[in-house]
């Protein structure tokens, strides 16, 4: 795996002309960000030696390395996911390369399902903390060498950087939840049981990604910021049927709101 890792960097190295410091991952709910990077250049995952492909409808398959406002970045376009059939080690494979390239700091997105009474379709829930509720670990195996054996996970999200946004919801005036998230295999959205389940266990949101990332950042020592778009309810009493299309819809009329507040934090680290 170490070998694969250097190998995919060091292809990269070659083809890059920028040093960036920060990543993101561009999950739903935060595809315009792309929009807004100048000076870009793109690298698709089939090109990258031993790099997953994305088989997600919305998730495109590229790396995007650029600017954003005065930050040299690169963005993943496309995540992979347990349910496409990766393993976890498949699945992370991309931050490690982070960690072989410089990067810092992770920047993720993803769609939720609220599990939170008091949250509505469209909010936005800064991630403070999260529950691995997926069959396999990201770090099972022999360990690489990037991190210790026993990772710590009291701040697998960064205070600081959650201050700060925090802080730039309130210049903006945009309503911001702040909730624990918990990470699911699925490729199912969840039963009213499930639903239930993941609120007693004390989760605020529930998702398909996200945690196994977060974990391989922590271990790489790479700071990280985490955001939700709330897109459905798992709230009894609110839960109604939901497709893939209607996630992806109510997490684009969240992404203005959600483009803001990471621009601007990125900007500001």
């Amino acid at each position: 795996m170490l070998k694969q890792i250097q190998e995919t960097a060091s292809f990269l190295k070659e083809n890059m002309h920028t040093n960036p410091k920060t990543a993101i991952i561009l999950g739903t709910g935060l595809g315009s960000l792309a929009n807004e990077i100048t000076e870009k250049y793109e690298i698709r995952y089939e090109e990258i030696p031993n790099f997953p492909i994305s088989t997600v409808e919305g998730h495109s398959g590229k790396l995007i390395f650029g600017k954003l406002g005065n930050k040299d970045i690169m963005a993943m376009q496309g995540r992979f996911h347990y349910y496409e059939g990766y393993s976890m080690k498949e699945v992370t494979f991309p931050v490690r390369v982070m960690h072989e390239l410089g990067i810092k700091t992770l920047f993720v997105s993803n769609a939720s399902g609220g599990t939170n009474p008091n949250f509505e379709i469209g909010d936005l829930m800064i991630i403070k903390d999260h529950i691995n509720y997926f069959p396999e670990h990201p770090l099972r195996g022999k360990n690489i060498p990037y991190g210790p054996r026993f990772p710590d996970m009291s701040e697998a999200y960064d205070k600081e950087l959650i201050r700060k946004a925090k802080e730039i919801a309130k210049e903006k005036e945009i309503r911001i939840q702040e909730g624990i998230y918990i990470g699911t295999q699925g490729p199912t959205f969840e039963t009213p049981a499930e639903y239930k389940l993941f609120r007693i266990l004390g989760a605020d949101a529930v998702g398909m990604s996200t945690v196994p990332e977060v974990i391989v950042a922590n271990h790489c020592g790479i700071k990280v910021f985490g955001i939700s778009v709330i897109t459905d309810l798992g709230v009894e009493g609110k839960i109604v049927e939901v497709t893939h299309e209607e996630v992806q819809k109510a997490a684009d009329e969240a992404q203005p709101k959600m483009t803001t507040i990471m621009r601007e934090l990125i900007n500001r680290v």
